[in-house]
């Protein structure tokens, strides 16, 4: 007993042959899966009905299905080896706070009702963080339609959350000098004023590579790798000015036997800096230095895109420095525009 399908026909046809003959029964179904599930119910001994027009749905209800905590062990095992570490928390922390919501429940047992409440039930408390489990267990439920878990994605039919918008707060020259003040350590000092003057990702700087840099022509190549892959996929170079300049310079004499592809700022000669210890070291000399304590370390890459933008570069050159795939996230900068614009006016 076979499954055969002919091109004269749309439906899949089940094959049994007896004595030398051949019997042909129609499973009335174009889907594989579900002339397989006919098929099955023949060889058991039972009469199946020809599932003209049955949805996938139907048929997933016929499967044993995984619960939440199943898929959540086999998605996690799935994106181990090419996600960062800080996504996979993010995606374990949607998952826990979904599971305590819904229960361990069967996936084809989350449906939009179920979806929609959550959502609202994380707004209410939190705005940015309904926002973080709506994104993260959207793609996580893309990719169990993908794998024929569920016949849809129930996230694709809520809309995001809506949050305000905040202004990015960035520093400039002189708070930059103040909190290198406050950096006792030289590794993270270099960082630090890098970041600033570069816009790059904390990532992007700890992954840098000596071969990244090309000196003659005073640039940065923001480089992927097998090792590396930057955000979004995309690589960028990135002018650097005579004082980040000065600064590669004096450090690279510093490394013993250099190689193009040593880490510019590595812990040991072969062992990457960790991200969350850079952080912490930045956000104490923010509080030592007293200022503002919603400072991090990404303000760094804001301060670098508004102070451009506020000695007149255009946001579209903003855009390409800082590797963003789209206008409209750089858009956030555009108020700064807006009141060079005011006070150019105001000159006349």
């Amino acid at each position: 007993m076979f499954l055969r399908k002919k091109n004269n026909s749309p439906f899949y046809k089940v094959v049994i042959k007896e004595n030398g003959t051949e019997k042909i029964i129609s499973t009335g179904t174009s889907n594989y899966n579900e002339a397989l599930l006919f098929m099955v119910k023949l060889m058991n001994g039972e009469t199946p009905v020809k599932k003209k027009n049955v949805s996938i749905l139907q048929v997933a209800a016929e499967k044993p299905q995984l619960k939440l905590s199943q898929f959540e062990d086999e998605y996690i095992k799935f994106i181990s080896n090419n996600k960062t570490k800080s996504y996979i928390r993010s995606v374990k922390l949607s998952f826990k706070h979904f599971k305590a919501f819904t229960g361990d429940v069967p996936l084809n047992k989350i449906d939009v009702k179920l979806v929609d409440q959550f959502i609202s039930f994380v707004s209410a408390r939190s705005i940015s963080g309904a926002g973080l489990y709506y994104r993260t267990l959207k793609a996580v439920f893309t990719k169990a339609e993908a794998w024929e878990y569920i016949s849809f994605n129930p996230f694709k039919k809520i809309k995001t959350p809506k949050r305000p918008v905040s202004l990015p707060i960035f520093i400039n020259q002189v708070e930059l000098q103040e909190i290198l003040n406050h950096l006792k350590n030289p590794l993270i000092h270099s960082i630090t004023y890098t970041g600033f003057y570069t816009g790059m990702r904390l990532g992007e700087l700890l992954n840098m590579k000596w071969s990244w840099i090309n000196f003659n022509n005073k640039t940065i190549k923001v480089t992927n790798s097998e090792s590396f892959i930057s955000k979004g996929k995309r690589e960028r170079t990135i002018p650097v000015n005579e004082k980040l300049l000065n600064l590669l310079l004096s450090i690279r004499p510093q490394i013993i036997s250099i190689k193009n592809d040593d880490f510019v700022f590595p812990k040991s000669k072969y062992l990457k800096l960790n991200e969350d210890y850079v952080s912490k070291q930045f956000k104490k000399a923010i509080r030592a230095s007293q200022l503002n304590d919603k400072i991090h370390f990404h303000t760094l890459r804001h301060s670098f895109a508004s102070n451009l933008v506020q000695a007149g570069v255009s946001l579209y050159v903003v855009k390409e420095l800082l590797g963003h795939a789209d206008i409209t996230t750089t858009s956030i900068y555009s108020h700064l525009t807006a009141d060079n614009l005011t006070s150019a006016v105001a000159l006349l």
